[in-house]
């Protein structure tokens, strides 16, 4: 495979709380999330990458972090060999474009489609002020939208449309990867596969790098590449999609693929259900994270927490019993 375009080292993000005053009058140090506890991740050039985990595993935080809106507490993200937060290239932020979960709230407004687009392409000076206009109609063709949408205010479309303009937005500024951090899950079915389709096409037309966060398993499988599973801010387990999709290796993935929604009747009543809750990042269980829900769990599971590291024809995966587990199926 070819060298990464981005590679993530040991990255860890938590959010403090600060403290309240029951911790001042104990004496105690303020309470911290911790959001992302070591993650590393390569994304290669031209791949669609998915991202999967339950709500609160720390995929949307990761996504933010790739486009420096959250600051990492420590560990890397290499861009081509740069450190994004310490020796950024001046057009990272061109380069690497995020499209947000809601396309209302991530759209202005007072500002009509045209409008909207105009300022990404002066901003980043992508074009003469006087093709400007020009520009603006071949992106909305790109995206599928009329021309007279660029005299149309965000309220006037539908979520679908507004997802497009976002598409649109973010492809102004000619990035080479894109971060979509939960797309298309306030859409429609029907329209989310419109828009899935389309991000597909533009891919294959631009030749894009996709990191793709979301919590819908069969839309990932149908997009991606390689999978990664997070857990509590941990990568458990990465590979290639139809491996990971077929054949899970860890208990984490094997249950949460198990919970899909199937469709052959044969299967109902055979997931593998999660047992438990997820746990509060602000209490990190020691040893594996998972071992509490684990119904393989062992004494090693309680007191050592498992690396990232090869099974044979599977991929990456964090658990102490994967060879067994792997051998097994």
């Amino acid at each position: 495979m070819t060298e990464p375009v981005l590679k993530i080292d040991d990255l860890h993000v938590r959010f403090p709380l600060g403290r309240s005053l029951m911790d001042r009058l104990q004496g105690r140090p303020g309470r911290v999330v911790s959001a992302l506890n070591g993650v590393t991740l390569e994304l290669f050039r031209g791949e669609t990458l998915g991202v999967v985990g339950e709500s609160g595993c720390g995929k949307s935080t990761l996504a933010r972090a790739l486009v420096r809106l959250n600051t990492p507490s420590s560990g890397t993200i290499l861009h081509e060999g740069r450190d994004i937060f310490v020796r950024p290239e001046i057009s990272y932020h061109r380069r690497v474009q995020m499209m947000f979960q809601d396309p209302h709230s991530s759209l202005n407004p007072r500002m009509t489609c045209g409008q909207i687009l105009a300022e990404a392409l002066t901003v980043h000076r992508m074009c003469n002020p006087d093709r400007v206009p020009a520009r603006i109609a071949e992106l909305l063709e790109l995206v599928r939208l009329p021309q007279d949408a660029a005299g149309k205010l965000p309220h006037q479309f539908s979520g679908g449309q507004r997802q497009r303009i976002a598409i649109a937005r973010a492809l102004s500024v000619e990035p080479e990867i894109l971060v979509a951090d939960e797309l298309v899950s306030a859409l429609d079915v029907s329209v989310q596969a419109q828009v899935v389709n389309l991000l597909l096409d533009l891919q294959q037309r631009l030749g894009l790098t996709i990191l793709f966060v979301a919590h819908d398993l069969r839309l990932v499988r149908h997009v991606s590449n390689r999978v990664a599973v997070i857990y509590l801010g941990r990568i458990v387990e990465i590979g290639d999609s139809e491996s990971v999709f077929r054949m899970p290796v860890h208990p984490y993935s094997r249950a949460l693929l198990s919970a899909a929604p199937s469709l052959n009747p044969d299967e109902r009543g055979k997931a593998d259900r999660l047992q438990g809750e997820l746990p509060s990042p602000l209490n990190i269980p020691s040893g594996c994270p998972f071992h509490l829900r684990c119904p393989l769990a062992t004494e090693r599971c309680k007191l050592e927490r498992p690396a990232l590291r090869p099974v044979a024809g599977r991929g990456e995966v964090a658990c102490h019993l994967s060879e067994e587990i792997a051998n097994a199926q």
